[in-house]
């Protein structure tokens, strides 16, 4: 760096990750993200504060600045005219990436990076830009779980630093980390306080969700076995974070049908979490002599909730019943639909249109094949607008009047969301099935594998014990469809033999149930790739990306990857 003289340790190191990183020495490049949200934790807690610092440093030569724990900046206050201009010629504003891979050095991204408090005076800083400041950052934790929530950094010129910044950011974060504590302690006792309510009024299973908490009453324990508990739980993801009471119905694995009902708890307008009573639609059925859905070409699993699915296709296509396939993208609405169609009726030709791919000529197809007598499946009908959706309407209201000669059945596939739907065109289709998602039957996940495999000509590729049990903890948020990309993406390296955990792709070496952000997802995976090349060791692996071994190891665990 050509320093004059010896630096602090910390510097020196920091330099190094900054060098590793590749980061411009001349000029600063924070990323900016144009989405803040303002309604979190801790910017509930910081608020207060930073209104009654900043009031007291009203024109001072001095800035309060507010990051999240990626040093994302959430507010800035203070300071005078100058500092102000200063400081947005570096970009050092709301909405920018302060991280220290991004712009070396600095009082933001070192303090998170060191998971401490830190100052940077003037030429401490990596970057030539920022020389002109000095920076003392403090970081902010989670009090239950720890983690960091961000930092709160002041901000000086180099010619004004002094040893009390660092004092007056260590100050200045814990009064934030208490206000969350407050509120922490607060929305805790309000939801324990419905939990607790439900429990002796309900008489039943019970469990309670907040951001840090899961509660299960001893009914829900009692009646429920640990698969079907590990179910349950993994559908309260479907209510986690509602702001409105919530009914829905579930398949456990056990063959329950449980209708849980979700009630939103709050401490003014902040949600503390939710109450969800559960109460058994239908008791799973122990019989030996129980009929079981016949197996059929084209579909794959044999867990109860893929079971209940299949037998409701079955019994509404036998009836030539039309019908509506709704869930996310990627569960196999499509194959499906296809496959207990072609079972129940195997001499009617089937033809599938798809809005996206035909565009107004679907009106024309669809009229030609109903008058061929042929079925139809309309897949992605939310893709239906103006005239072919007004045509398509008249088109199906002909075919109910019987000016269409022919039995024809007709099936749609929708997203779980179908708020653009016209109600003129659901009015034909009186049954929905929803197919589940993937996390929601991940017991059928290594027949799926077989068959995915199959389908795609791979005959000698196997996966170990552990690597499965890895794939069945997925979340899959593209469930089917993603699980065969990342079977293609396995294919490529390894055409046969044993798949170990080493052989999947870093997104599936990691478990976190968040949706990353792309930045996140970058760094989640040149970890995972980092800890592979050096069998696991972590020392290594932090050494190669430029990280403290304190950061690699709060990033292991934030992203839940599985060394």
């Amino acid at each position: 760096m050509g320093a004059a003289q010896p630096v602090r340790d910390p510097i020196r190191v920091s330099w190094e990750r900054s060098q590793a990183s590749r980061v411009d020495v001349d000029r600063p490049a924070p990323k900016y993200f144009d989405r803040i949200d303002r309604e979190t934790t801790l910017m509930r807690a910081a608020r207060p504060v930073i209104d009654a610092l900043s009031s007291e440093l009203h024109n001072e030569p001095v800035c309060i600045i507010l990051t999240d724990a990626k040093g994302v900046v959430l507010d800035r206050r203070g300071g005078d005219p100058s500092l102000l201009r200063r400081l947005d010629s570096v970009d050092l504003a709301p909405g920018f990436q302060y991280a220290e891979s991004a712009v070396g050095t600095n009082g933001i991204g070192t303090a998170l990076e060191v998971g401490g408090p830190i100052q940077i005076d003037g030429a401490e800083h990596y970057n030539g830009k920022l020389r002109m400041f000095s920076c003392a950052g403090a970081t902010i934790t989670h009090p239950v779980t720890g983690g960091l929530l961000g930092v709160l950094d002041i901000t000086t010129q180099a010619k004004n630093s002094n040893t009390i910044l660092l004092s007056f950011a260590k100050l200045a974060a814990r009064r934030i980390h208490e206000r969350v504590v407050e509120e922490a302690n607060a929305l805790d006792h309000a939801l324990l306080s419905d939990y607790y309510a439900a429990c002796r009024h309900s008489g039943g299973p019970v469990l309670a969700l907040g951001d840090e908490v899961f509660m299960m009453n001893a009914y829900a324990q009692a009646r429920f076995d640990a698969i079907d508990q590990a179910a349950l739980i993994d559908r309260t993801r479907d209510a986690r974070g509602g702001t409105k009471p919530l009914v829905f119905i579930t398949d456990l694995p056990s063959g329950t049908t449980a209708r849980l009902a979700y009630r939103p708890t709050f401490v003014g307008d902040t949600l503390a979490g939710g109450v969800i009573q559960i109460k058994e639609q239908r008791a799973p059925v122990r019989s030996p002599q129980v009929a079981r859905a016949p197996l059929i070409p084209g579909t794959t699993g044999t867990s109860a909730v893929w079971q209940h699915v299949t037998q409701e296709l079955l019994e509404a296509c036998g009836r030539s019943e039309w019908l509506i396939a709704d869930g996310e993208a990627g569960t196999g609405k499509l194959s499906m639909l296809r496959a207990v169609r072609r079972h129940v009726a195997p001499e009617r030709r089937l033809v599938v249109l798809d809005p996206e791919a035909m565009g107004e000529d679907l009106l024309t197809e669809a009229r030609a094949e109903l008058d061929s007598g042929a079925d139809l499946i309309i897949r992605r009908a939310h893709l239906l607008t103006g005239e072919v959706l007004d045509g398509l309407t008249e088109l199906l209201q002909n075919v109910r009047d019987g000016a269409i000669a022919g039995d024809a059945w007709v099936a749609l596939t929708l997203p779980a969301d179908r708020s653009e739907i016209a109600d003129e065109l659901l009015a034909f289709f009186p049954r929905t099935i929803e197919v589940p998602p993937l996390r929601h039957h991940v017991e059928d996940v290594p027949a799926l594998v077989r068959s995915l495999l199959a389908k795609a000509g791979i005959s000698g590729l196997t996966f170990s014990t552990a690597t499965m049990n890895q794939l069945m903890r997925l979340p899959w948020a593209g469930n089917i469809t993603h699980l065969r990309a990342v079977l293609t993406a396995v294919a490529r390296r390894r055409r046969s033999g044993v798949v170990e955990l080493a052989d999947l792709p870093p997104e599936c070496r990691a478990t976190t149930r968040r949706q990353l952000t792309p930045i996140e997802a970058l760094e989640r995976d040149a970890i995972v790739d980092a800890l592979s090349t050096y069998d696991g060791d972590k020392k290594a692996a932090a050494a190669a990306l430029g990280m403290s071994r304190a950061t690699i190891y709060r990033k292991i665990r934030e992203y839940g990857i599985v060394t």
